[in-house]
Order: C-alpha cells, then sequence, then structure tokens
C-alpha cells in the first residue's frame, strides 16, 4: 500500500473531498458485501460522515438521535436529516436521496418516542422492501431502545453495524491517511502556539482555549477532551482542566484529543514545564521513565506484530507506578479512537486479542507514569501509522528537553 499521494493534492477542494467520500463508500460497501449485510442503517454522526461525508451538528447528534442513513450494499443512499438541514447535502456524490428524520428520543419525538419508532421503522422497511424484496439482516449502531425494538416489529433481524464500521475503518484508505496528515500539521501547530503562549499565572483553561481557539482556527471540528492538568491536577491522570492557576515549575499536561481536518482525529500527549527554570530531579526521573515507556513501547509495532507481542513486552512499569498507569498500551485512532483498543497483558490471563498491526492502520502509542509521593504526573503518547515495512511516527512535537536532561 502506498501512503505517498501527490504533494500538489489540494485537500481543501470539491473534487478531492468527494474522492475521499466515495472511496470510503466503495470500501463501506466491499465490507458489507464480504460480511454478508445487504443493509445498514447508522445514526453515530461519525459512520455517516464516514461512510458520505456528510455533517450536520456532529455533538448534538452525538446527543440526540436526530438523523441517520440507510445504506445498501447494492441499492442508493438514503439520508434522514435534521428537519431544516436537507440542504447540507446537496451535491455530495454519496447520497442519493435525502429525506426528513423522525424524532427518536424522548425529546426530540416531544415524548412520542414509541410512536415515531414505529414509523421510522416502517418507511426503512418499505425501502427495504423495495430494494431488497425482503425483510432480513439490518445492521445498525448505537440507536435508542425504541427505534431497536420498532424495526424487530418490522420483521428484520438485528446486527451490530459497530462490527462492520470497526472492520472498514482499521486500515486508512491512501487519501485519508493524506488527510490525516494534514490534519495533524494543523493540530501540530496549534499546540505550538499553545505552548508558546503557556505563561505561569494563567489558568488551566486559558491555556487550553489557545490550543482550542487555534486547532478551530486551522478549520479543526471540536476537542473531545478536557485533558489539560497543571501541578497537582496531573496526578491521579484525567483530570479535566479547570480554574487553577499554573505555577512556576509546574508540569503541564496535554492530550490533543482533536478531532481535526475533515473530521480526521488527531492524539499525541506532551508534558510541558511552566515558566524558565530547570525541572526538579522529581519531575525529570518522572519524565525519563515515561519517555523510555513510549519509546520502548513504539519500538514494538511493525506490520504483521502481533497484540499480544506488544502486551506481552511492552515496558515493565515500576511496581510504585502501576496503580495509576494508563488503562492501556495504546488504541487505533481515525475520525475518533477506533479499534483496537489494547489491554496490558496479565500473566496467567488469556490475551483477548488475536490479532496483528497492518500497513495503514494508525495507532496511539500511551504512556503516563505518575507518583503519589510527589504528587505529579507525565503525560506522553505517539501518533503511529503502520507502514510496509514498519511505522512512521506521525506527530513531529519535540519532547521537553529541560525535563530530560540529568
Amino acid at each position: 500500500m502506498a501512503f505517498d499521494l501527490d504533494p500538489g493534492l489540494d485537500l481543501d477542494s470539491t473534487p478531492t473531498r468527494h474522492a475521499l467520500y466515495r472511496q470510503r463508500l466503495a470500501n463501506t460497501r466491499r465490507f458489507m458485501s464480504s460480511l454478508d449485510i445487504p443493509v445498514m442503517l447508522v445514526r453515530d454522526p461519525f459512520n455517516v460522515r464516514y461512510i458520505t461525508g456528510a455533517t450536520n451538528m456532529t455533538v448534538f447528534n452525538l446527543i440526540v438521535p436526530a438523523r441517520y442513513l440507510l445504506v445498501f450494499a447494492d441499492g442508493p443512499v438514503i439520508l434522514f436529516d435534521y428537519l431544516g438541514g436537507e440542504h447540507l447535502s446537496v451535491g455530495l456524490p454519496t447520497i442519493d436521496e435525502v429525506r426528513i428524520a423522525r424524532g427518536l428520543s424522548h425529546v426530540s419525538s416531544n415524548g412520542l418516542a414509541a410512536a415515531e419508532s414505529a414509523a421510522m421503522a416502517g418507511e426503512i422497511a418499505s425501502l427495504v422492501l423495495a430494494h431488497c424484496g425482503e425483510i432480513g439482516t439490518l445492521a445498525i449502531d448505537s440507536f435508542p431502545f425504541a427505534a431497536a425494538d420498532a424495526l424487530r416489529g418490522e420483521g428484520f433481524e438485528i446486527s451490530d453495524a459497530d462490527v462492520l464500521m470497526s472492520r472498514t475503518r482499521r486500515v486508512k484508505l491512501p487519501l485519508e491517511i493524506a488527510y490525516m496528515r494534514e490534519a495533524m500539521h494543523r493540530t501540530v501547530g496549534a499546540v505550538r502556539q499553545m505552548e508558546a503562549e503557556l505563561r505561569p499565572g494563567m489558568t488551566e483553561n486559558e491555556v487550553w482555549s489557545r490550543f482550542v481557539g487555534a486547532l478551530v482556527a486551522g478549520h479543526g471540528e471540536v476537542v473531545s477532551t478536557r485533558l489539560l492538568e497543571s501541578g497537582p491536577n496531573t496526578f491521579p491522570y484525567f483530570q479535566e482542566c479547570g480554574t487553577r492557576v499554573i505555577e512556576d515549575g509546574d508540569l503541564v499536561c496535554l492530550d490533543t484529543d482533536a478531532i481535526a481536518f475533515e473530521s480526521c482525529s488527531v492524539d499525541f500527549s506532551r508534558t510541558f514545564l511552566a515558566g524558565d527554570g530547570p525541572g526538579r530531579p522529581a519531575q525529570r526521573e518522572l519524565y525519563r521513565r515515561a519517555h523510555e515507556q513510549l519509546l520502548h513501547n513504539v519500538s514494538l509495532i511493525g506490520p504483521g506484530v502481533s497484540f499480544e507481542d506488544v502486551a506481552r513486552n511492552s515496558w515493565p512499569v515500576p511496581e510504585e507506578h502501576r496503580s495509576s498507569r494508563y488503562y492501556c498500551v495504546g488504541h487505533g485512532l481515525g475520525m475518533v479512537g477506533e479499534y483496537p483498543n489494547l489491554p496490558f497483558y496479565t500473566p496467567g490471563v488469556p490475551y483477548p486479542l488475536d490479532d496483528v498491526f497492518e500497513p495503514g492502520m494508525v495507532f496511539c502509542v500511551e504512556s503516563y507514569i505518575g507518583s503519589a509521593s510527589s504528587g505529579e504526573g507525565v503525560k506522553l503518547e505517539d501518533q503511529l501509522l503502520v507502514t510496509e515495512t514498519g511505522v512512521e511516527i506521525m506527530n513531529d512535537y519535540p519532547f521537553e528537553e529541560r525535563l530530560l536532561a540529568h
């Protein structure tokens, strides 16, 4: 698989975007056919975006089931969109028809979820009969219970579309890689701007806003977490940014978790040192261990390497840090976090994933080393593209030299 496309390719142009959407739709249908799934109904906005390129109020639609997509392996693609948003997908080469979506939740249906779900299921059944000639298996993703029950009431045998879409999305198309590289380029620029403006006396929220503002200015979409922590908030991990004022000499951790250009996710982490002084010995030791863990685990990954081998041979986290370590070795990435989510190996317990890395997969290696005694932690992470010969580290971002210094 070749990942190097024409460097003059205009990723902002409509023809190039439409080429991406066509390729993703074809890839989806290829997997539908291989898994004998004739028709699929999805509402996850990232599944809809992957298959068609159509987008509308992503965060709102993550919360409220306001639009959904019917895809035939051999037949039309029909988008059911939010009332008033039908025009947003005009001109997309991946959509054959746009209809108005039914309200499928208590709120969006004004308390009539069962009736609206029944009407939705009847409309879907009518379309499937028209194009397939019979009611059979229907793959769906995260629909409300009432909607799933209504579809079963129409005679559909329901299967899990997430399994299909996970397989479809795990190996990136060459044009997808070009968009992911551009998303990374823009996100790295946003982190550089944030780091340049980071000063003691700013709140965590103020620093994080510098990153988010620069990301959005580069046509980024949303940040899926608020993982920027400073000082004592760096231990334990997963404390989200708030009103704490950053002090001179504080560690400051950032996990990008960005849904960036063209909905491509960018996920790398760095830990900075606030102010101009040197790091304290305890900080440098935490950083050294986190850096060693990251580099060691990155070195294990390559095409054909099994997930279990990576987990078995991953950097041994010292006992003093084990209770607060990151919950996994790493995870896949695409539009959001994707397959696989690689757990640590536990001796004597069968490893749950029997699979290998393939060229075209994007994988994020996680490292967190925290200390209860010092009350601080260091978060590092690299985003990798698995190639035919090894891996490419997609995030060109330096480490904090003052914390690496002996």
